[in-house]
């Protein structure tokens, strides 16, 4: 997806690690089911829901490869209590769908999908972060399909399962709703730095209106 460009870097003085993590060297495989097989004539990435326009965007292998690729120097950061620093991540900033596709003015959140049903929903606000990004590399080399290629998302200020391996799609939408582990005890924000691991630590506010 093009070639690489600049990356971000920590502030200066922000502490490395969030409360409960530990540093992780290498980076481990984790991840519920199979790994799927990637077949680049039927993938398809979407964007529906909420769009400004009310149509759906569509993007085939060849077209979302051709889009500007960009870096961002980011750590990971697992629920797991694993913590991975200052990798580069390569790809398609969420800025740059959030351009090519807005959502609707009354949009408040986002559901990311992936393969298998799998999904993570997360505010608006956190998607279009300028350190949010669609990975296909990390550290100059493609992602392993162990490790989501071709496509996951990396937010960097939430923990990793807010950013699911094998992305196929986004869905906009104008009130939040749990994703795939949100809805099995996950905290619905996930802020690694407030320590947002499950659910029953959500204050009002933190998660979707009953």
């Amino acid at each position: 997806m093009g070639q690489p460009g600049s990356g971000e870097h920590r502030a200066a003085g922000e502490p490395e690690l969030p409360p409960g993590q530990r540093l992780q060297r290498g980076w481990p495989v984790t991840h519920y089911g199979p790994v799927p097989k990637f077949k680049p004539d039927r993938w398809e990435f979407r964007v529906f829901g909420a769009t400004a326009n009310g149509d759906k965007h569509c993007w085939n292998h060849e077209e979302f490869s051709a889009l500007p690729f960009s870096t961002v120097v980011a750590d990971l950061h697992c629920v797991t209590k694993f913590s991975m620093l200052g990798a580069e991540w390569g790809g398609v900033p969420a800025r740059t769908i959030l351009e090519l596709a807005p959502p609707a003015a009354n949009a408040t959140h986002v559901m990311v999908w992936a393969e298998y049903g799998f999904s993570a929903n997360m505010r608006l606000s956190d998607f279009a972060s300028e350190r949010t990004i669609f990975a296909t590399h990390k550290d100059g080399e493609l992602l392993t399909a162990e490790h989501g290629f071709p496509l996951r998302l990396i937010v960097p200020h939430l923990y990793a399962w807010k950013g699911p391996k094998w992305v196929r799609g986004v869905e906009y939408m104008t009130a939040d709703r749990r994703g795939f582990w949100e809805e099995r005890g996950y905290h619905n924000i996930g802020d690694p730095w407030r320590e947002q691991r499950y659910s029953y630590q959500e204050e009002p506010g933190d998660g979707p209106e009953l």
